[in-house]
């Protein structure tokens, strides 16, 4: 039963359908695994063990009746801390919401309940999801798997620690500048974002509602598509005979080669050159319009998340960690001209760079540029924090300034991503292209 802990998502779907995995011994497998882990309390904020069991029983019996829900009905998942689940504590990592207590679960959660996806419990998270990092000194910063010393990337940290350490089959995340695969590629797993407007917001404690976006952290590929179907209600990709014979990738060079690390460019040209062996084109680009918009992060990130969040965080500032105060208040002075002609600009360059694109199948850049830094470093020097922070962010900022969809892959060097960018709301064909990039990073 410890190799369960192992196993994809798609892996124990497929053993309760043949009758070889029994969904609530599954699921009380998990929650033991959670409850002997030393750095349970650093992962999980909630563990809902009553919930998961009753949860796992009612998939037990759809299961015997032969009437399962779905490929992942009684399959155990964590859902980040801000995703509204009734009757308990979602305060997304911040001390300010410590006392919110939703009536109800998010739509996006109900919708994957009814799809018989088991919730294990919520997870910790970068506070206000407003940093790459992981670090969160004012709840807990969970751990990295391939170094202890080191943060877990964010802002979904604990949704990547609980999958990378056995205690959940899938983590349920939500990227705005890059926090489901900044911690994926940081963990070795494969995280999915999805096109902004794709997965409804609703319940779900927001940071910049034109950017947030939902998805899943997971083992594998298949594993993001089938969890994508369970949180939207709908019928999963079909990733049979993906290949990448006759593939065309952009290997993106503009801003996100720039100062990049000597084990994540190792990791990536490694990954390139993969492609190519398999089949695909490879073609190196540039895009003045990547280095035009990444200026233009400041405006229009930082004013959203201090309009919607200035009342609550003034009131009481002394309560946030430092750097996230000063991050916020980064958009206290940007006008509404300014913010107002940054989007409108901002539109124009997305339809240049779509125009661009637009004979590709994925556009191809490391996931993140550096490897994660060390959490008691980040601690004490304020000016590594900031400059860290900044470059952790920058290449996966592209898609979600550009609108895609986009996904990080494991390169097999540790805490080394391999980045695609596909188009908005293109997700089937972009999963269908990473699984087949899968296989030939294997």
């Amino acid at each position: 039963m410890n190799d369960w802990l192992t196993m994809t998502a798609a892996e124990l779907g497929r053993g309760i359908g043949k009758g070889e995995i029994d969904p609530v011994t599954l699921c009380d497998t998990y929650l033991s695994a959670i409850d002997a882990h030393p750095a349970r309390d650093r992962i999980y904020t909630i563990v809902t063990h009553d919930r998961a069991r009753a949860e796992a029983k009612a998939a037990k019996e759809r299961a015997d009746a032969k009437l399962r829900l779905g490929p992942l009905d009684g399959v155990p998942v964590s859902w980040k801390d801000l995703f509204d689940t009734a009757g308990l504590a979602t305060s997304a990592g911040s001390r300010l919401l410590e006392n919110r207590v939703p009536e109800h679960d998010a739509p996006v959660l109900a919708t994957a309940t009814r799809a018989g996806l088991v919730c294990l419990g919520t997870t910790h998270m970068s506070e206000f999801a407003f940093s790459g990092l992981g670090l969160n000194p004012m709840t807990a910063t969970p751990p990295n798997i391939n170094d202890p010393e080191a943060v877990p990337g964010g802002s979904s940290s604990g949704a990547a620690a609980s999958v990378a350490h056995g205690l959940a089959a899938c983590g349920i995340g939500s990227d705005t500048g890059g926090s489901v695969r900044i911690p994926s590629a940081w963990n070795d797993l494969t995280g999915l974002k999805t096109t902004s407007g794709r997965i409804p917001l609703d319940g779900v404690v927001p940071l910049c509602e034109k950017f947030d976006t939902v998805g899943p952290l997971s083992r594998s590929v298949e594993d993001c598509a089938l969890v994508l179907a369970a949180l939207e209600g709908t019928r999963p990709a079909d990733l049979r005979g993906a290949t990448l014979k006759g593939a065309r990738f952009a290997a993106l060079q503009t801003v996100v080669m720039d100062d990049v690390r000597e084990g994540p460019a190792k990791a990536y040209a490694d990954a390139v050159q993969r492609l190519k062996e398999a089949g695909a084109t490879v073609e190196p680009i540039e895009s003045p319009e990547i280095a035009e918009a990444m200026p233009m992060s400041g405006v229009l990130f930082t004013a959203e998340a201090y309009g919607i969040w200035h009342d609550t965080i003034e009131a009481a500032p002394d309560r946030m960690f430092k750097p996230i105060l000063e991050r916020f208040r980064g958009g206290r002075d940007v006008t509404a001209p300014t913010y107002v002609a940054a989007w409108r600009r901002l539109e124009q360059l997305r339809r240049d760079w779509h125009a661009r694109v637009a004979g590709y199948d994925a556009v191809i850049l490391p996931s993140a540029p550096n490897l994660p830094p060390n959490a008691e470093r980040l601690m004490t020097d304020d000016e590594f924090y900031v400059t860290e922070n900044i470059l952790t962010l920058r290449n996966t900022r592209v898609a979600n300034l550009m609108g895609l969809a986009s996904m990080s892959l494991p390169t097999g060097t540790p805490s080394c991503g391999l980045m695609l960018c596909g188009k908005p709301f293109g997700e089937e064909h972009l999963l269908r292209v990473a699984s087949a990039v899968e296989k030939a990073l294997a």
